[in-house]
């Protein structure tokens, strides 16, 4: 990979990311209520909205941009020759590509997420507060609390949307004759979220409860198949994918948003 794209998928990335986490977060904040043990209304219901917006912004462009520049990376070096530079393996260079770039993101995603997200559930809390509380209980490791479910969920999610965002593109792109315009990848991108979005949803609601479960429970331990037999148990199926709909409108307003605005940057930079 040249320094050129790097650059352009460094700064592509992290725009993008920035533009989406900013202007979603309200919806982020619903589902995340939606989703949190103590019930949408005691977790503050529709008040204080934008609680735990400083840590979704200091942490969304290196988080995006860690993600794109390990894709366009791992795809860059994967796509240079042998089995997987085939094109009918191409499903399976982005499914590794989006995987590696998940774990990569995750080391700056998740010490935000845990943050925001108590932060959202606690809105008479301040970011800073709730960030001084968590390192003074749990230390730096409270900062990863969820890394493994965080992880179960990424990797899942990008092994949908990323091959059917690729396929979606070569597939109108070939039907129209021509290369995409940016508003065009951005609609392939809103719907692959949309379908990954759906789908990974009881992972998201595992990842939830774990980052915001008090520490020493037995859901902080982050055991995910016993937090998600708990939810069935307590709340079955509705339980499962609650906060489902914010979740699926704002992956898919994001995905438009984020994919769209990654390709306009990126192809303007190059």
């Amino acid at each position: 990979m040249e320094r050129r794209e790097f650059v352009a998928s460094l700064l592509a990335g992290g725009s993008a990311g920035m533009c989406v986490d900013l202007t979603l977060f309200p919806l982020d904040t619903i589902k995340t209520r939606l989703q949190s043990q103590q019930g949408f209304y005691k977790a503050g219901g529709f008040r204080g909205i934008y609680a735990g917006v400083p840590s979704a912004a200091v942490g969304s462009f290196p988080n995006a941009a860690a993600f794109f520049v390990t894709y366009e990376c791992t795809k860059s070096l994967l796509g240079a020759g042998g089995a997987l530079s085939a094109p009918r393996v191409a499903p399976v260079t982005h499914m590794l590509a989006a995987s590696l770039g998940e774990i990569v993101a995750c080391l700056i995603r998740v010490p935000t997420e845990v943050i925001k997200q108590r932060t959202q559930a606690s809105p008479s809390s301040t970011t800073y507060h709730i960030l001084l509380a968590t390192l003074r209980e749990e230390g730096v490791r409270g900062l990863y609390r969820g890394f493994g479910s965080t992880i179960l969920r990424e990797i899942p999610f990008s092994l949908v949307q990323f091959p059917l965002w690729e396929y979606l593109k070569t597939l109108w792109s070939w039907r129209q004759g021509h290369t995409l315009h940016s508003w065009q990848a951005a609609v392939c991108g809103a719907f692959a979220g949309a379908v990954a979005a759906f789908v990974t949803t009881p992972l998201d609601v595992a990842k939830t409860r774990i980052m915001l479960a008090k520490a020493g429970s037995s859901t902080a331990s982050g055991n995910i198949p016993v937090v998600l037999h708990e939810v069935w148990k307590s709340r079955g199926l509705t339980g499962l994918f609650a906060g489902s709909i914010p979740r699926i409108t704002f992956i898919s307003a994001g995905g438009f948003i984020f994919l769209g605005a990654y390709e306009k940057v990126r192809r303007s930079l190059l």
